[in-house]
């Protein structure tokens, strides 16, 4: 099983905080968010995780070389941004023919993904991925999900005024081995691309879902990083 570490992002949301660091190295209770995911993927038994880099790469890459699990860690070093589905692209020879979890590592999440995983493992067969979901307070900021009976995700919303509802998606996917090669073989390596409005559509139907009952906040605001800290306190 392998797993990527989505962290090239800029964080200009969360200025002045990432004026010197990059989002995936903001501290939550004084441990940097990028070693609570790769403290969490080992825990599951990941094999290989690979983590793209770009805005303070330097950064990122020191802290990387002073991880006891460096070993299984591969860096990717993006001139230019290529969006969270681009990265994938870019880096197909790497996940394409594997179990791998798609993560954002600007979001803080409680969950051990043990249970999403067995989630995983028992979809129904004509479901090639499984994404996490959580209840959110604004939906219009997230992706707001419909789901059939079977919890399978029927329609998809991104960032509309009037969502169908509160649940949400966490961003966070464990995709088959069958993805690429079903769903996403036609795309470019070089493009920029974005999975919740490039890929998402070409899964509705086929993507299955995991309820998370635990925290998870996307820190992408001075405001929503406080929050969080004091929730953790």
């Amino acid at each position: 099983m392998k797993a990527i570490l989505l962290a090239a992002g800029l964080g200009t949301r969360l200025r002045p905080l990432t004026n010197t660091i990059p989002k995936c190295l903001v501290p939550i209770n004084g441990e940097p968010l990028l070693g609570l995911w790769i403290k969490k993927l080992i825990a599951l038994n990941v094999d290989e995780i690979l983590i793209n880099v770009h805005y303070f790469a330097e950064q990122v890459e020191q802290y990387v070389a002073q991880s006891p699990y460096r070993s299984r860690i591969t860096l990717v070093k993006e001139e230019n941004l290529l969006g969270t589905g681009g990265t994938l692209i870019a880096n197909q020879d790497f996940w394409k023919d594997d179990t791998t979890l798609v993560i954002h590592a600007d979001n803080y999440c409680e969950d051990t993904l043990s249970a999403m995983l067995q989630a995983h493992n028992q979809r129904p067969t004509h479901c090639d991925a499984t994404l996490l979901l959580f209840e959110t307070p604004q939906p219009q900021q997230c992706g707001i999900v419909e789901l059939s009976d079977n919890g399978v995700i029927a329609a998809f919303h991104e960032k509309v005024a009037n969502p169908p509802g509160n649940l949400a998606s966490g961003a966070l996917f464990i995709f088959s081995e069958h993805v690429f090669d079903k769903h996403l073989s036609h795309f470019s390596k070089g493009h920029f691309y974005e999975i919740s409005v490039d890929f998402v559509p070409l899964l509705i139907n086929k993507l299955y879902t995991y309820k998370t009952s635990g925290l998870y906040v996307d820190i992408g605001t001075p405001t929503a990083y406080k929050n969080l800290q004091s929730k953790l306190k």
